[in-house]
């Protein structure tokens, strides 16, 4: 008996090793709540998913792709070659042999590359621990494997090496597949269990509107529990989503609050919720921590409460989180974060009313009096004085609804509403406002309270549903994410369409015309729940392109853009970190040398404004389309009265 003969064997028993293991996890997994998954759509869908849309992500960064291609290929690809040599007489081809070390030497190719990111020191956003020790087994299992074949391709001349190789293999492949519940290897299996079975199929939908597969989705108000305390009280696909968790750290690298030095990093969390559903500590893990790390106990279970001063993590770690779903998006693995951290949200606020900062008040002005800030909703077109802005009543009609959104009550967003006003006037566009428009309840929502959410969310279903209208038109994208991907799941699905794309379709069509401005360069800031969430990255910058302005790009733009630090009610918790998000977006506004920052969302334009000393200017695009609508109407003007002039002559 050859060493390359008992290859394949010890292919089987990784197999089993690593069945075993996992199998462990699974059984924790099975501790969770119900979940409907569709399991024949999900597994029929895993290649797609796992070859295309797992693919798109990883190669955003070239290394990490130059990585895993060959290793999972390789590692893959030998597998299932060696498994094939099972079959009589296909193990004494010298051609076959050939073909397993061609994989096995494309998995050592990719090793080599995985060690240059971590040897002789690891990239910062990379876990340790084991982590650290997972490219030697790669490299013994590749290694030997690859000198193993190869003697055996040419007839195995050098018998003690081929045993040598076959000794290095095992250590490697029987260490790799113990990892398979613990350790880094589970999210290979894990991993492609999640993606088949996973928590959010419609992500993977492309006949569905991006902002569908963004929503969070209700929960039931009756329910004994409301939210999620324990690692039980997931659904058992979160509960595996943890656990396809790579910890390559393109999460915590892309966190506005891990930048700001506020204690959230997206790694560690979902590392500790894996943790804490097995009794576990992630500390294994290693890495970068907690910026400004809060003490608790670290314990868990899956009956143990996992937030708390006794359990894995810190109420400040959720409540840092400003929900701008960075972190889901260059997630490769497809995990998302965001629907973990409001549900756990949710307990905090329903079963114990446990809200920082100013969010008791928020949430008491919102129950009371249908608005986070406790202003009279009858009072929310007062800024409007002297724009004869149309009210629309029970049974009235119109084509465009607009929604003002909290924007109504502030003096700098009411600056944004007066100019759109007055462009869909210039434009002759037909538009009304609800008589009494109650808040949305984004804020509600994202700060865990699902219960006033639902309220409003009915309540102004209830409204609309009594007047006519075609589409609704808002300037503020959290408005625009919740009508649009929320309130369907309340029985009010409606075309909802931001200002950015309104105007531009204005512009296109003719019925705007703006004149080309002068000046310095602008730069614009791309809102989350505008561009990530809904994906709308063309139309605010077609607008200003229009202008005829300079437009810089900044390094972090589109679907990486940084967080304004509004979102999700971060504001209102308030949790104390290093700096604040803010400042840092606009370090990055002030590093394109632009004096203009443009803005597509009140929030961050308040958020942007709010940074002291010198910085760029902030204008919202409806102010900057404004300005170049009355510039080319005084042009036209000024041309219209020389002509008169001609004529006279």
């Amino acid at each position: 008996m050859t060493a390359a003969s008992l290859l394949p064997l010890l292919v089987l028993a990784m197999i089993v090793v690593a069945g075993v293991q996992i199998g462990r996890r699974a059984l924790l997994w099975r501790s969770g709540s119900f979940a409907d998954v569709d399991w024949v759509a999900g597994v029929k869908a895993l290649p797609k998913r796992y070859l295309v849309d797992v693919h798109h992500v990883v190669d955003r960064d070239k290394s990490a792709s130059r990585m895993h291609v060959p290793v999972a290929a390789g590692l893959v690809g030998s597998a299932g070659l060696l498994v094939l040599g099972l079959v009589p007489g296909i193990a004494g081809s010298r051609i076959y042999w050939a073909v397993v070390a061609l994989a096995f030497a494309v998995m050592a190719a990719g090793v080599v590359l995985v060690a240059r990111r971590r040897y002789p020191r690891a990239m910062p956003r990379l876990s340790l621990g084991r982590y650290q020790r997972t490219p030697v087994y790669l490299g013994l299992f590749a290694g030997g494997g690859l000198l193993c074949a190869l003697l055996a391709s040419f007839g195995d001349p050098l018998p003690f090496f081929s045993f040598l190789g076959l000794i290095l293999a095992a250590a490697g492949g029987l260490a790799l597949a113990a990892q398979a519940a613990t350790g880094p290897m589970r999210h290979a299996l894990a991993g492609a269990a999640h993606l088949a079975l996973h928590p959010r199929p419609e992500r993977f939908d492309e006949r569905l509107p991006k902002g569908r597969a963004t929503g969070l989705k209700p929960i039931d108000l009756d329910a004994a529990k409301l939210g999620r305390e324990e690692p039980a009280d997931f659904a058992w696909n979160r509960l595996l989503s943890f656990d396809a968790c790579i910890q390559c750290g393109r999460c915590e690298a892309a966190c506005p609050a891990f930048a700001a030095g506020q204690p959230l990093s997206p790694k560690h969390l979902i590392a500790d919720l894996a943790a804490a559903s097995g009794g576990g500590h992630a500390s294994a893990y290693a890495g970068n921590p907690y910026p400004n790390e809060r003490s608790v106990a670290r314990e868990g279970g899956l009956h143990h409460a996992v937030i708390g001063t006794g359990g894995m993590v810190h109420p400040d770690t959720i409540w840092s989180c400003t929900t701008c779903r960075a972190c889901v998006e260059e997630c490769p693995m497809m995990i998302e974060h965001v629907d973990s951290i409001v549900d756990l949200r949710r307990y905090q606020t329903l079963e114990h009313g446990a809200v920082p900062g100013k969010g008791a008040d928020i949430l008491d002005n919102s129950r009371l009096t249908d608005e986070p800030n406790g202003h009279d909703v009858a009072t929310r077109t007062d800024f409007a004085a002297g724009l004869d802005l149309k009210r629309l009543d029970d049974g009235a009609r119109t084509d465009v609804l607009l929604w003002m959104g909290q924007a109504a009550f502030d003096m700098r967003g009411q600056r944004t509403l007066r100019a759109l006003i007055k462009l869909l006037k210039e434009a002759k566009v037909d538009f009304a406002v609800l008589g009494e428009e109650r808040d949305c309840g984004d804020l509600a929502r994202r700060l865990g309270d699902e219960a006033t959410f639902q309220r409003l969310a009915r309540a102004n279903i209830g409204a609309l549903s009594k007047v006519g209208f075609q589409r609704i038109l808002t300037a503020d994208p959290h408005a625009l994410h919740t009508l649009r991907n929320e309130y369907p799941a309340f029985g009010g699905d409606y075309e909802v369409v931001h200002h950015t794309a309104f105007l531009n379709d204005l512009v296109a069509s003719g019925r705007l015309s703006p004149a080309r401005l002068t000046g310095a360069a602008i730069t614009y800031h791309d809102p989350c729940y505008l561009g990530r969430y809904n994906g709308e990255f063309d139309a605010p910058r077609a607008l200003l392109d229009a202008l005829g302005l300079e437009r810089r790009e900044m390094a972090r733009s589109k679907r990486k853009s940084m967080c304004c630090g509004g979102g999700g009610g971060a504001p209102i918790a308030d949790i104390p970190g290093d700096n604040r998000i803010p400042d840092l977006r606009m370090e990055q506004v002030r590093q394109t040398g632009a004096a203009t920052v443009a803005v597509a969302c009140p929030q961050c334009t308040a958020m942007l404004e709010g940074v002291t000393g010198d910085r760029a200017e902030v204008r919202d695009v409806a102010e900057l389309l404004l300005d170049a609508v009355e510039a080319g109407r005084g042009e036209k003007a000024k041309t219209e009265a020389r002509a008169r002039e001609v004529e006279t002559a």
